[in-house]
């Protein structure tokens, strides 16, 4: 081989590094951000569930007042003093998310 075929060859090669090399770090930069997206997307999912499971406390303590309201219909007392109690529980909880 002749020394223009050998140094066209290794032009060639060093321009294909060349975009490899740009591809690659476009790459390392691409999955950098996406790890990035995933943390936040985990983070939300554990927010959602931690609303989930908040409604459904708040669902289940509705239910026992209503029983026991519907038990008793003499006690509007008892059902002030238990939602007193609910907003209560839900300033604690608003208070413990924001930590």
């Amino acid at each position: 081989m002749s020394n223009e075929v050998l140094r066209t060859e290794i032009n060639s090669l060093q321009r294909k590094i060349k975009l490899l090399l740009a591809e690659y770090t476009h790459l390392q930069s691409e999955v950098v951000e996406l790890k990035g997206e995933n943390n936040q997307l985990k983070a939300r999912v554990l927010e959602k569930e931690a609303n989930i499971e908040s409604f459904q406390n708040k669902v289940k303590i509705s239910k026992i007042v209503k029983s026991v309201v519907d038990g008793d219909k003499t006690s509007p007392e008892l059902k002030e003093v238990i939602d007193e109690y609910i907003k209560e529980i839900d300033k604690c909880i608003a208070h413990l998310g924001e930590a």
